[in-house]
C-alpha cells in the first residue's frame, strides 16, 4: 500500500535501537541477539507457538507453550516450561511435557487439583493436573484425542495417565481443552473445539478422567477458518459489578486482519450451556493486529482477580518466515481484562501488565509551537492522550530512517484506529506489510497507549478497549517518533514516556 502523503509536524524525539550488530552473532546466548524481545517472553532457542497451561501456583505463574525441542519450526510439539514471579521476569525450565510415541502434545490448560478429585495427587495435598491434546499421524490419517498428565512437584516434571485419552472421538480435528472448575457444581468443566464444524464443545467432570458432554455452541460469527484455542471464562465489571462470560475462538485462517486471529463472544453460561449476547460490542477481536494468536487465560488466580491473557505474538502466515535466531516466536504481554458498558454497547478492556518494569519517566505535553525531544532505546512505553481535532487523519510515526517507519493513529472520517507497517522494514513475506484496523467509537477517548519493543509494537487504544499487536522488523538501528497530521498542522497531545528495564537483566 502506498503512503497518504504527510507533512510531519513536530518532533517529540529519537532513539537508536539497541541491535547487535550482525545475525551471524546471534548464537551468543545472551538474550541480546537482533530483534530478542526484551519485555516479552521468548525461549532462548528453537521454534515456539501457542502458550498452554497457564497457571497460577504456589505463588508462581506458569507459562507452558508448544515448543520443538529440536528446531526453529514447526515440529515435534512438546510443552516447554517457564516460571514467573511477577508475569514479566521468566525462568525458563526444561521441557514438561515432550513427545512421546510418535504422539504430539498440543495445546491444553494445567488446572490446580485442590480436593484430589483426580486422585493423582499426594493425600490430603493440592497438584497440578494438564489436559492436553495428543496428535498422533498414521498411514490411516491424523486423530486428536484428550489426555491428561499429572505434576506433584509444582510442575518440574510430569507423568502421563496410563489409561489415555480421556476423551476420543476418532476425528482429526478435536483439539485444544479449555478446562477450569465449576464452582457452583462443584465440578470440572472443559470447552473444546470441533475445528472444521466451526463449534465449540462443553464437557464435564467430576475427576478429570470421565467425562460427559453439555452442549455445542456454534457455528456463529466468523467461521471462514478453523475454530481453535477456546477459552471460556467470566470478565468482571469496570465497576466491580456487572461482569459476563466470554467465550474466546481463535480463527485460522480468516481473521479480518489476514491470517489467524481471535473473536469473542460475551453472553450468559448456565452451567451447560453458552448462550452470546445480542447487546451492541458483545462479539469483536480480541486483538485486531497480525500478530496475536490463541490467548488463553491462567487458572488458579485468587478469588476476585481479574482475568490475566497471554497470547503468542505471531501470525501462521508467516510464522515460519521470522528472521529471527537461535529461536523464533515470542509471547504477548500479559494483559488484564475488565468489561466496559457505556452509551456505546459492550467492550473488552485490557490493560497490559508493565508497570513493575518502568524505568526513567518524562512527561510530554505539546502545543502549537511546543516540541520536546531526547534519546531513547527501546523498550519503552509511551502513553498519549490527543485533544479533539478537526484532523482527518493524525498520530505519530516511529522512523527507523527516512525511507522506513511504522504509523500509528486515527483516521476520522473512517472511524478507524490503525497500525500501518507497510513502510516498517524487512518485509519477510507479501503478507507482511499491513495496515490493521479497528472500529473507532467517536464517543471514547482519543488515546493509546504503545508498548514499543526491539521486534514489536503493542498498542492500546480508547481506554484499553482496542488493542492492537503488530510485529515490525526495522530495517536501521536509529528511530525517531514524529507527531503528524493530513493537514500538517500541529496537534496537541499530553501523555507520558517510560524506558522500560529488560526481562533478561
Amino acid at each position: 500500500m502506498r503512503m497518504p502523503s504527510f507533512k510531519l509536524t513536530d518532533t517529540l524525539f529519537a532513539c537508536a535501537l539497541a541491535f547487535s550488530t550482525s545475525i551471524a552473532g546471534a548464537q551468543v546466548i545472551g538474550y541480546d541477539e537482533p530483534y530478542r524481545p526484551q519485555v516479552h517472553f521468548s525461549p532462548r532457542e528453537h521454534w515456539t507457538n501457542d502458550p498452554n497451561g497457564l497457571v497460577y501456583f504456589h505463588k508462581e505463574y506458569h507459562l507452558f507453550y508448544q515448543f520443538n525441542p529440536f528446531g526453529d519450526e514447526w515440529g515435534h510439539m512438546s510443552w516447554g516450561h517457564a516460571v514467573s514471579m511477577d508475569l514479566l521476569n521468566w525462568q525458563e525450565l526444561p521441557v514438561a511435557i515432550p513427545e512421546k510415541d510418535g504422539e504430539m502434545a498440543f495445546t491444553g490448560s494445567v488446572v490446580v487439583d485442590r480436593e484430589n478429585t483426580s486422585g493423582f495427587c499426594t493425600p490430603r495435598t493440592e497438584c497440578l493436573v494438564a489436559v492436553y491434546t495428543g496428535y498422533r499421524s498414521t498411514s490411516q490419517g491424523t486423530q486428536q484425542t484428550q489426555n491428561i498428565a499429572y505434576s506433584r512437584d509444582d510442575g518440574r516434571t510430569w507423568t502421563r495417565y496410563a489409561a489415555n485419552p480421556v476423551i476420543d472421538l476418532h476425528t482429526a480435528d478435536f483439539r485444544d481443552p479449555s478446562v477450569s472448575w465449576d464452582e457452583k457444581e462443584s465440578r470440572w468443566l472443559m470447552a473444546v473445539s470441533l475445528a472444521m464444524e466451526h463449534k465449540i464443545r462443553f464437557y464435564t467432570s467430576p475427576n478429570l478422567k470421565e467425562w460427559t458432554q453439555l452442549s455445542d455452541f456454534g457455528p456463529a460469527g466468523d467461521v471462514d477458518g478453523a475454530w481453535e484455542c477456546p477459552d471460556l471464562l467470566r470478565i468482571p465489571g469496570e465497576n466491580g459489578t456487572g461482569d459476563m462470560w466470554a467465550l474466546k475462538i481463535g480463527l485460522n485462517p480468516g481473521a479480518p486482519q489476514g491470517g489467524s486471529g481471535e473473536q469473542y463472544f460475551l453472553g450468559n453460561f448456565d452451567g451447560k450451556r453458552f448462550t452470546a449476547s445480542s447487546e451492541p460490542g458483545s462479539h469483536g477481536w480480541t486483538n485486531y493486529g497480525k500478530d496475536d494468536y490463541c490467548a488463553i487465560s491462567f487458572n488458579g488466580l485468587p478469588n476476585g482477580a481479574k482475568p490475566i491473557l497471554i497470547g503468542w505474538m505471531n501470525n501462521w502466515q508467516y510464522a515460519s518466515r521470522l528472521p529471527t535466531s537461535p529461536w523464533r516466536g515470542q509471547m504477548s504481554v500479559p494483559r488484564r481484562l475488565s468489561l466496559l458498558r457505556d452509551d456505546a454497547g459492550l467492550a473488552v478492556v485490557q490493560y497490559p501488565v508493565i508497570a513493575p518494569l518502568r524505568a526513567n519517566h518524562s512527561d510530554i505535553s505539546t502545543t502549537k509551537g511546543g516540541s520536546l525531544s531526547g534519546n531513547m532505546q527501546a523498550p519503552f512505553e509511551l502513553d498519549l492522550q490527543f485533544g479533539r481535532t478537526s484532523e482527518q487523519v493524525f498520530g505519530i510515526r516511529i522512523y527507523t530512517d527516512e525511507q522506513h517507519w511504522t504509523e500509528i493513529g486515527f483516521d476520522q472520517p473512517k472511524r478507524e484506529f490503525y497500525i500501518d507497517r507497510t513502510r516498517s522494514g524487512v518485509a519477510i513475506t507479501p503478507d507482511f506489510p499491513a495496515r490493521t484496523t479497528a472500529p473507532l467509537i467517536v464517543s471514547r477517548s482519543y488515546d493509546f497507549k504503545l508498548i514499543i519493543d526491539r521486534s514489536s509494537i503493542e498498542a492500546y487504544a480508547q481506554n484499553g478497549t482496542i488493542a492492537m499487536t503488530n510485529l515490525i522488523f526495522p530495517a536501521s538501528r536509529n528511530c525517531r517518533v514524529a507527531l503528524f497530521s493530513s493537514s500538517g498542522k500541529a496537534v496537541s497531545v499530553r501523555g507520558d514516556r517510560w524506558k522500560l528495564r529488560s526481562i533478561w537483566r
